[in-house]
């Protein structure tokens, strides 16, 4: 036991925080368990209207998204507990307000990994949100660059909508809840080919925090962590000091 109360083990221990991107759940980041072995404990946030939440209302603010999950992400992390927090997207702009809480809630974060995203202040032009239908999906597969198989079955696809369009809406109308800038090493990952997100824009991060900055493409586009889990995680060990 730490001087501050803290189980040594715990001390020692660095957990991966994984943040979903728009309509996604937790186990996508389940493979990434064992490619972490031995290197940091994966853990995820569980959002509402998706896998064991699916029957809750999603949020509609990623602001609130941040404030109502911070007590759950504290209890899965444990207090004290060294964390990288890694996001993809929707889940960048949402582990982003969680790093300005976790700060204050004894979870001390130690790094800040953010993909496919530009940053934080910077809205996207063409919108996803209002969009209803085919018209909608179109949108959304124009953006993420690939279309989900669940989509193309009728009951999987009502399952998957309503936290899809939640999601698209909450991460079009983010704006940051503080001007406050993070003070953790901040990395920025992005597909080379990404039609989303362009370089200069995933670069803004920079500019997010009074930290240090690292800026990783990948070959892929918008979604190139599908297969490229191993080799983001390898980046961020090697940006990682123990």
């Amino acid at each position: 036991m730490s001087e501050t109360g803290t189980p040594a083990d715990q001390e020692n221990e660095i957990a991966l925080l994984c943040v979903p991107f728009a309509g996604a759940g937790p186990s996508f980041f389940h493979p990434w368990r064992e490619l972490a072995a031995g290197r940091w404990r994966v853990a995820t946030v569980d959002l509402p209207g998706r896998e064991k939440r699916l029957l809750e209302e999603p949020y509609g603010s990623v602001v609130e998204a941040a404030k109502a999950e911070i007590d759950r992400v504290v209890a899965e992390l444990g207090e004290g507990t060294r964390t990288i927090l890694f996001g993809h997207s929707l889940g960048a702009v949402l582990a982003y307000e969680l790093a300005h809480l976790l700060g204050r809630r004894n979870v001390p974060v130690e790094r800040l990994v953010v993909s496919g995203s530009p940053g934080p202040w910077t809205q996207r032009e063409r919108r996803a949100a209002g969009l209803s239908g085919d018209e909608f999906l179109a949108r959304v597969e124009e953006f993420a660059g690939f279309r989900h198989e669940a989509l193309d079955h009728p009951e999987m696809r009502e399952l998957i909508l309503p936290a899809l369009h939640a999601d698209c809406s909450m991460h079009e109308a983010y704006v940051p809840s503080t001007d406050d800038l993070v003070t953790v090493p901040v990395v920025s990952l992005r597909g080379d080919h990404d039609g989303l997100v362009t370089a200069e824009e995933a670069r803004q991060w920079k500019d997010a925090t009074t930290g240090t900055f690292t800026y990783v493409e990948f070959p892929g586009d918008h979604m190139y962590l599908v297969d490229h889990g191993e080799q983001i995680l390898d980046v961020i060990a090697a940006q990682t000091v123990t």
